[in-house]
């Protein structure tokens, strides 16, 4: 591992020390050792409590193979059931049990234990993460199939978050040029389960959840899963309501499964930006976040919502032909209505006049989704090789209805307010600009993939295969004078893997993929002319690693990578759109999952990043800056111990280091340490109770920032309260 840390440090500069990285390769080096310590710590301890060899798969009855936080496969990698250990990618899964001990109710709760994942903002009204370097908002996957509208999604439903790192095309196709999302769905699995949920909190937090569900018969079984919550928030006027409900049935034949399910979510909530900036940086001297109270709201909080509705509906077919071959076609219609308007800080606040301006607008999105996916799995041998062949092929239906519409402020002036009281509830109209988006987007995809994993010896396995999507995009601009733009890519992304397994316990990797986003971006809603004729940005990932279950339930991976972004899309001082934007990342990665002990369990790691622009994109986004919200060095670290039957706690440990509001270096997020606490309390079989506290020490942090005048202030000492029943 001396190796590995000495690769990923390696000649990387750091203009914000004005020297070479000195002070922070120590850092990370540190930090690398104290995983690889407490990797040797947990080694020792495994072998000292003699934990028992146990079947994880029965032990859980998942057939993931997960206990407690530990996941050992995931069919999300390669589209098969495979094992962890011969996945040649950085994969980490969020369990159940890590999603309900730790409390976390949504994406940017969830990943902040994840190594190398970011939370940005979003503008107050969607999840938005940074992944290695690579900022999106749109590599979504719920059970697989992609879910890409811009809106805040609920756990209440979901048994597990798995986060895929680097591009995989193959899989998922376009976009993820960082890695993906994908939430894996509760199941109806016959399981007799009837459990509520009540919960609540500090600013006015409230919310009740269900989960029901049971065999109907030998061969039918539904499960239903809801949930609505009534919140405050530490910030000023902000507020949300939002509800799920979720029903599903299964129904299995001698050789075929049958899964449907239908579900619909409301979210409503206060669009928030979060404060601005104090002045104006430079990328040599750069600004600080304006000093002001963390429940500050910059704008009209009566004007500013953000308000979804989601209508899902799926259905699944498995079928095994007792042959070696099976078959898996997933079909889904969703049906998205998304608005969201605000009025916000427009720029930084000017240290002469003390005052800020503000901007206002809004914007409408409607989209109707229809996918089918169908994979054929086939499993055979030639000769001593073993295959595990999937091929297969995606269709897909995607349409956009989108409107934007500026603010106008009534009283001449008021869109200036003074940076003391900032909270402004003066009038708005809201208008249709000449040059406000007003587009109807058609999109046609259509993808075939072949992949074959192959185990040539014990020791030695190959995974390799490639994609062809075809990406076909008609935008229709719905304004006076308006026309209608169409850009067709095909693109092939193909993905190799190497797996060396000295041991069995023990997997040495090597990887080398790609990913393309199309010139309409993360979210295609309009295709300008000059968009039309841009070529889809490319991701290219290379990757070593190293797999160790250091006993049936740990788990030790790290990582190095290499991630060029080609062809990225920027705007010239005349207006042009130009293509030949470029970044590099190059991080390295170490986490750490499962029992220690019978009674202590861990997961959490550390992630050295180092994400550069390599080209000249603007006056201001220059070759060597740093990309926004990517800190050098990231370390989590969640601990829960069992004290008793009865009793359990729980320690959690994010620090981030500095980071930029954007990629223009000009304003800097300063470094922090969050420690988060738990209390567990099980009564018997059918009661348990749990405390969660966030930022225990009440610490005055910047959690993410959208620009260098949209950033969110953490939050101080946070309760939440909740309790369960079994029945």
């Amino acid at each position: 591992m001396r190796v590995v840390a000495g690769i990923a440090l390696k000649g990387v500069a750091s203009r914000e020390a004005g020297l070479y990285f000195g002070r922070t390769a120590r850092f990370s080096v540190s930090y690398v050792a104290l995983m690889l310590a407490s990797a040797a710590i947990v080694s020792g301890a495994v072998a000292q409590e003699a934990l028992p060899t146990i079947d994880i798969e029965s032990a859980s009855g998942d057939k993931n193979g997960t206990i407690g936080y530990l996941a050992t496969r995931t069919s999300s990698a390669t589209k098969t059931n495979t094992a962890l250990i011969n996945v040649p990618q950085s994969v980490t899964v969020l369990t159940k049990d890590f999603l309900k001990d730790t409390g976390s109710q949504s994406i940017s709760e969830a990943i902040r234990y994840v190594p190398g994942l970011v939370p940005a903002q979003g503008e107050g009204n969607r999840d938005q993460l940074v992944i290695r370097g690579q900022n999106t908002s749109a590599d979504f996957f719920v059970d697989g199939v992609r879910d890409d509208v811009q809106y805040y999604r609920d756990f209440y439903n979901i048994q597990s978050i798995e986060v895929l790192k680097g591009p995989n095309a193959l899989i998922f196709g376009r976009g993820g040029g960082g890695g993906v999302i994908n939430r894996i769905t509760k199941e109806a699995d016959g399981r007799t389960i009837r459990e509520v949920t009540v919960q609540g909190g500090s600013y006015d937090n409230k919310r009740v959840s269900i989960d029901a569900g049971g065999a109907v018969d030998s061969n039918v079984a539904g499960r239903i899963n809801a949930m609505y919550e009534k919140s405050g928030s530490f910030r000023d006027y902000v507020d949300l309501e939002r509800y799920g409900i979720n029903p599903t049935v299964t129904i299995r034949g001698e050789d075929t499964k049958v899964k449907l399910s239908y579900e619909y979510f409301h979210d409503d909530r206060t669009a928030d930006r979060g404060i601005p900036s104090y002045g104006t940086g430079t990328r040599f001297n750069p600004a600080s976040p304006f000093q002001t109270s963390r429940s500050t709201f910059f704008g009209n909080p009566d004007l500013s919502v953000s308000r979804a509705d989601a209508h899902i509906a799926n259905a699944v077919i498995e079928h095994d032909f007792n042959n070696g071959l099976t078959v898996r076609s997933a079909s889904q219609y969703s049906n998205f209505d998304k608005f969201y308007q605000n009025v916000f800080a427009g720029g930084a606040v000017n240290p002469a006049t003390q005052r800020v301006a503000l901007s206002a607008y809004n914007s409408a999105i409607k989209r109707e989704n229809a996918f089918n996916q169908t994979d054929w799995t086939y499993r055979t041998n030639t000769g001593p090789v073993l295959h595990t062949i999937v091929f297969g092929t995606e269709v897909g239906r995607q349409t956009t209805g989108s409107l934007r519409n500026s603010g106008a402020f009534v009283i001449p002036g008021s869109n200036s307010v003074p940076a003391s009281n900032p909270t402004s509830f003066a009038p708005i109209n809201f208008f249709h600009a000449a040059d406000d988006p007003n587009s109807l987007a058609t999109l046609n995809l259509a993808s075939a993939y072949v992949q074959d994993q192959m185990e040539i010896t014990r020791y030695f396995q190959v995974i390799a295969g490639a994609r062809f999507d075809r990406f076909d995009l008609t935008s229709t601009n719905r304004n006076v004078g308006g026309t209608t733009s169409n850009r067709v890519d095909n693109l092939v992304s193909p993905r190799v893997g190497l797996v060396f397994k000295p041991v069995e316990n023990v997997s040495v990797y090597g990887s080398y993929s790609t990913s393309y986003l199309p010139s309409s971006g993360d979210q295609f809603s309009s295709l300008t002319p000059q968009l039309a004729v841009t070529e889809p940005e490319k991701f290219i990932n290379t990757e070593v690693g190293v797999k160790w279950d250091i006993a049936p339930r740990t788990q030790f991976t790290a990582a190095v990578y290499d991630l060029d972004r080609e062809n990225q899309r920027f705007t010239d001082v005349l207006g042009n759109i130009l293509t030949t934007g470029k970044t590099k990342t190059r991080g390295a990665e170490v986490a750490l999952t499962g029992y220690v002990t019978d009674q202590w369990q861990i997961t959490g790691g550390y992630a050295y990043t180092d994400s550069r622009i390599t080209s000249d994109n603007s006056t201001t986004i220059v070759k060597g800056n740093r990309v926004g919200l990517v800190p050098y060095n990231t370390f989590t670290m969640w601990n829960r111990y069992k004290i008793d039957e009865m009793w359990g706690a729980g320690v959690g440990v994010i620090h981030y280091g500095s980071s930029y509001a954007s990629s223009d270096d000009t304003v800097r997020l300063p470094a922090f340490t969050r420690v988060d606490a738990a209390l567990y309390f099980r009564l018997n079989q059918n009661w348990r109770a749990q405390l969660n506290v966030e930022n225990i020490f009440d610490v005055g942090y910047y959690a993410t920032a959208h620009s260098n005048v949209n950033i969110t202030p953490g939050a101080p000492r946070t309760f939440r309260v909740s309790a369960t029943a079994n029945f």
